[in-house]
């Protein structure tokens, strides 16, 4: 079933390439990818800060956007996923290709840079190889390389920006506006903003001095638009009216704890989007911008259900893939996560609509692209106060420790550990979130590199009993939740991360009806369901959780082992996907 879905995602990509070179022959009027070069580029084992910046300059508008930076200041390791599971008419399509062939589909050669940024394959033998990447200090270079180039860019935040790191759970996201704000951003989106607690978002945003945007975010008392976010913007560039639309993750309050913002509702909004689209084209919009949190699943669909809109800038899924992705007349671009790439679009808007455009991903190569003095100096100020405990060493690892992937990633799994033996439990429960970067092989483990996968604003971890009936219903509902055929009833996240149990998922079976052969991994016996067991987990949604911070929890976890080895399991069976 994968490689059918595969056959026919390249098909369609081959098809796509052939239209637009045809199409960019003949006129402007169609898009094209800088990704071609770059591979290149990469094939040569060969880079430079002019290679990775290299860009033809197109039409009179320039977009550039970053999203799901998750506070992380610093060059890190991030491993894009080796299993992303789509369902449904995303099945076998991009983003949901991953590995070798993810690299087939592109024409990237094995062991390139670019082999080492987009794919996972290798990663830890890459990644000594090329370095680390991100940090804000050098996406700070790009966007002022690209600003010299064309000065009034227009710089877009697609949100999970205040949150990820011991700093920033620290300074109560105080940080990371700090920084932000000295890169100067036309607008930004939100999600895990919402988790610092309304009064705290209240006073961020109320404080920004840029435009805080979603037209899916109401007041949830008088169901009408939020006073505190507008739906859109309106900027002149290029003499040009662009319109930027916000979207903020449509399901924050499923997601995320409610009572932390019980003022706020969301939702897609697709019929307030048509009329926000409308509104704006009524004014004198020439084109269009949606900035959205929605995931790239659930942009496509909207893409395809609302008409008017030019580009979507696709946040949350933390997806990176090198070519924009078209449906209809609407070009999707997603950017990845953790400041490890910045998405450069040249637009060509001319009599009132969008007649062509150019785009760039620019992956953050920290070894070659020079940090931005200024930048750097506000970073350091920025964690001065907290370096002692940021630096301490807590443990070694002997393994690559990841999370990004529709099932448990290794470090999920000492989460897992840590859960099971220092809450003394039978089974552990870990959230399927997809923030935290990588760890390889011979590194120090950090307290920062502890809070870099732990950090939040309702981290305790709790401990309870669960009886193997509910445990069946929990896992039912998360799967439900993953692999919904249909995007919009997919909630966020991937697969809920277990310790403890193994089990059997069929991703193609109804709701209620995708796990079996639940097992106690301990003693090899069948889950029972009228049994009682022990379950300690964090990151619940319930208010009045009680137990350990799941960040201390782990550093004892880490301190008692010294040396960190996981060997990846195979608790889990999938069958289809």
């Amino acid at each position: 079933m994968l490689a059918f879905g595969f056959a026919r995602a390249l098909e369609q990509m081959i098809s796509r390439r052939d239209f637009l070179q045809a199409g960019m022959a003949a006129s402007a009027l169609f898009g094209a990818s800088g990704f071609g070069n770059w591979a290149r580029v990469a094939a040569r084992q060969s880079l430079s800060q002019e290679q990775l910046l290299d860009f033809r300059t197109f039409g009179n508008v320039t977009l550039i956007h970053v999203t799901d930076i998750h506070a992380q200041l610093k060059p890190v390791y991030f491993r894009e996923p080796s299993v992303n599971i789509g369902t449904g008419d995303n099945r076998g399509a991009v983003p949901h290709v991953t590995g070798a062939d993810f690299r087939r589909l592109y024409g990237i050669a094995d062991g390139s840079p670019s082999h080492y940024a987009l794919s996972s394959g290798d990663f830890a033998a890459l990644a000594r190889a090329y370095g680390r990447v991100g940090g804000l200090d050098r996406v700070a270079t790009v966007i002022n390389a690209i600003r010299a180039d064309r000065p009034d860019a227009l710089l877009l935040d697609g949100g999970d920006t205040w949150h990820g790191s011991y700093t920033c759970h620290h300074t109560a996201g105080q940080d990371m506006v700090n920084a932000m704000n000295a890169l100067r951003p036309d607008a930004m989106t939100f999600h895990w903003e919402f988790t610092l607690g309304s009064e705290r978002v209240r006073e961020l945003v109320g404080s920004l001095p840029f435009a805080a945007l979603g037209q899916n975010i109401f007041d949830a008392e008088w169901d009408e638009p939020a006073e505190l976010f507008a739906p859109h913007a309106v900027f002149e560039r290029g003499g040009a009216r662009i319109a930027v639309i916000g979207q903020a993750f449509p399901y924050t309050p499923i997601a995320n704890p409610r009572w932390m913002f019980p003022e706020y509702s969301f939702g897609i909004r697709d019929e307030h989007m048509q009329e926000m689209v409308d509104e704006v084209r009524g004014d004198g919009a020439d084109c269009v911008v949606v900035l959205s949190h929605n995931g790239f699943d659930v942009d496509k669909k909207m893409a395809g259900i609302v008409s008017g809109i030019d580009v979507i800038l696709s946040g949350h899924t933390h997806d990176a893939l090198p070519e924009p992705v078209l449906v209809g007349g609407t070009v999707i671009v997603p950017s990845g996560s953790n400041g490890k790439f910045v998405s450069r679009i040249d637009l060509d808007v001319r009599d009132g609509r969008m007649q062509g455009w150019r785009h760039r991903l620019i992956p953050v190569f920290a070894d070659v692209i020079a940090p931005d003095p200024a930048m750097a100096r506000l970073i350091e100020a920025e964690r001065a106060p907290h370096l002692e405990a940021l630096g301490e060493v807590i443990g070694h690892t002997a393994s690559l420790l990841y999370r990004r992937g529709t099932f448990n990633g290794t470090w999920d799994d000492v989460i897992c550990d840590a859960l099971l033996a220092e809450r003394d439990a039978e089974i552990a429960l870990s959230p399927g979130v997809r923030w935290g970067p990588t760890l390889i092989p011979g590194q120090e483990i950090t307290r920062e590199d502890i809070w870099n996968v732990t950090s939040m604003t309702y981290g305790a971890a709790y401990r309870t009993e669960m009886s193997g009936v509910f445990l069946r219903e929990v896992l039912e509902d998360v799967a439900d939740n993953i692999f919904h055929p249909d995007p919009y009833y997919q909630q966020g996240g991937d697969m809920v991360r277990t310790g403890g149990i193994g089990y059997r998922v069929e991703i193609d079976r109804p709701r209620g009806s995708r796990i079996s052969d639940l097992v106690l991994l301990r003693t090899g016996e069948a889950i029972d369901p009228a049994r009682t067991y022990v379950v300690a987990g964090w990151a619940s949604v319930n208010e009045g959780t009680r137990g350990p911070p799941i960040w201390d929890v782990v550093e004892a976890h880490v301190r008692r082992l010294g040396t960190v080895t996981v060997t990846p399991g195979d608790a889990v069976t999938v069958v289809g996907g």
